[in-house]
C-alpha cells in the first residue's frame, strides 16, 4: 500500500534564528514525524526571516508549499508547530480551512493532538487557543521591542539597520567617518556642478576611492550619497549620464 505523501513547511523569524530554533531543527523534527507516522516526505519549503503574521505575498515558501499541495500528489502539510503556519489566529484558521476544503490536513510534528483533519470541538478549541496565545506573544514581543527602541532613541543610541554613508558605528553610537564624509562632500560638489552620476562614479574610481561595498562605484550608489549630502533643487534631478 502506497504511503501518504506530504510536504513540510518551516519558518523562522529573525528573533527565533538568534534563539536557536533554526530551519534545520524544524526540518529534522518534521522528517522524524513523517518517518514515525508512515508519511512519505517529498519536499520541504522554507521561509527564513519571515514573521508569522506576514501574508502570502511575502512568504514565498508557504505559497510554494500551498501550490505544491494543490497540484498534488502530496496531500498532507507537516509543520514543526502550528504557529509556524501563522502567528495570527485569523490567518491560521483561514489557511487551515482552505487546506481542509481541498482535502489537505495540517499536521504538527510537535503537537500531534492538533491534527486539522477532525471536527472534534475539543481539538479545534485547543488549536485556536494555542493560535491566540501565539498571537498574544507576538504582540508582547513587538511591544517590548518598540519600548526598547523608544528608550534607546531618547538616549541617542543606535536603533539598527544600515548605518548611513559618512558615518560608522562605534560602541553602539553612530559617529562621523572622516574618510566617507570627504567622499560624500566630493560627490555632492560634483553633482551640484552638473556632473552625471556615471561621470562621478568613473571619477571616484580613477581617483582610487573605494565604495563601502563591492568593487566599483554604481551610479545608484552615487545618487543615494549625493542626495544624502546635498539638497537637490526641485526640477533639477540628478543626471544618470
Amino acid at each position: 500500500m502506497a504511503r501518504t505523501q506530504a510536504v513540510g513547511y518551516v519558518r523562522v523569524s529573525t528573533v527565533e534564528q538568534v534563539s536557536g530554533f533554526g530551519l534545520d531543527v524544524q526540518e529534522q523534527a518534521i522528517r522524524d514525524y513523517c518517518r514515525a507516522n508512515g508519511l512519505r516526505l517529498v519536499d520541504v519549503f522554507r521561509d527564513e526571516g519571515q514573521s508569522g503574521s506576514n501574508g502570502l505575498e511575502s512568504r514565498v515558501g508557504l505559497a510554494e508549499a500551498l501550490a505544491a499541495l494543490k497540484a498534488g500528489p502530496a496531500t498532507t502539510l507537516v509543520v514543526y508547530r502550528i504557529d509556524r503556519l501563522a502567528r495570527d489566529l485569523i490567518l491560521q484558521e483561514t489557511l487551515v480551512e482552505r487546506l481542509r476544503d481541498q482535502g489537505t490536513p495540517v499536521r504538527s510534528a510537535s503537537e500531534p493532538d492538533l491534527d486539522t483533519d477532525t471536527d472534534d470541538p475539543t481539538k479545534v478549541l485547543i488549536r485556536q487557543i494555542i493560535g491566540a496565545v501565539a498571537q498574544y506573544e507576538r504582540a508582547v514581543i513587538r511591544g517590548r521591542m518598540m519600548a526598547g527602541k523608544a528608550a534607546k532613541r531618547e538616549q541617542g543610541g543606535y536603533l539598527g539597520g544600515t548605518v548611513p554613508y559618512g558615518f560608522r558605528l562605534v560602541d553602539g553610537q553612530v559617529l562621523a567617518d572622516d574618510a566617507e564624509q570627504e567622499v560624500g562632500q566630493l560627490i555632492a560638489r560634483r553633482a551640484a556642478a552638473g556632473a552625471s552620476l556615471r561621470t562621478i562614479a568613473s571619477e571616484l574610481e580613477e581617483a582610487g576611492y573605494q565604495p563601502r561595498t563591492g568593487e566599483s562605484w554604481h551610479p545608484n550608489t552615487v545618487r543615494r550619497i549625493a542626495l544624502a549630502f546635498t539638497v537637490v533643487p526641485a526640477g533639477n534631478p540628478l543626471k544618470m549620464s
